[in-house]
């Protein structure tokens, strides 16, 4: 039976100032809990490891795509210092690199921090082989990646991803706190008094960010994936 795992590494945290990098890794932190209490039924466990590397793990691939997005929005949505370190422009644009996996695991043991098995070395190998935390020179193509050991749901769910990366990336600060407020299931005028701002600002962050072509992508994923 197929579980999920993601991994993820913060694009040019270095860069990050030591406030900024305590603010994000809060938010990040306080996003885990949420979803371990949401997702109590699938054994939902996520942990923040070396500061700028995330892993999470559930026992169905359900809500992995929900959960990908929502790490990327809200690490897109924090607003950082400018610093010294001109990679900061590729932590605003890009974020942080997800790798989703779908695949057994042997153990799931949240309470004695284990994650073992296929699904886990797909990910972090898929981010391992990714990283660009040793390279002077960044060059980024793709942020987000799909994983799994079934050829036909790897060739059914890359493309998705792929879109997905693409439209995010383009993604303002701004329009990327509706979208994790969305994907977190706010309604825009819940989300305008959680922001202060007006409903049509909100309706306006929306379509541009495109959050249709987003809900209809996670729904199908949510209703198919197995």
């Amino acid at each position: 039976m197929n579980a999920t795992t993601i991994s993820a590494d913060i694009i040019s945290y270095t860069s990050l100032s030591a406030k900024d990098k305590e603010h994000l890794n809060s938010k990040i932190q306080a996003l885990l809990s949420d979803l371990t209490e949401k997702y109590k039924a699938e054994q939902f466990f996520g942990r923040i490891a070396q500061g700028d590397y995330v892993e999470c793990a559930m026992l169905s691939p359900k809500y992995a795509l929900r959960t990908a997005l929502l790490l990327k929005t809200l690490v897109k949505s924090v607003e950082v210092s400018d610093t010294n370190d001109r990679r900061i422009k590729y932590f605003r644009e890009y974020g942080i690199r997800i790798a989703i996996a779908v695949a057994p695991l042997i153990d799931l043991n949240p309470e004695k921090g284990i994650i073992d098995g296929e699904a886990i070395y797909l990910s972090g190998r898929t981010i391992k082989n990714m990283s660009t935390s040793d390279k002077r020179k960044v060059v980024m193509k793709e942020t987000m990646f799909f994983r799994s050991l079934d050829a036909e749901q790897q060739d059914n769910y890359d493309a998705m991803i792929c879109l997905l990366d693409s439209i995010i990336s383009k993604c303002s600060q701004k329009q990327c706190e509706v979208l994790f407020y969305k994907l977190s299931g706010l309604t825009e005028k819940e989300i305008s008094e959680k922001t202060g701002k007006n409903q049509s600002t909100i309706s306006q962050h929306s379509s541009a960010a495109s959050w249709n072509a987003i809900e209809k992508s996670v729904i199908h994923f949510e209703n198919h994936i197995v």
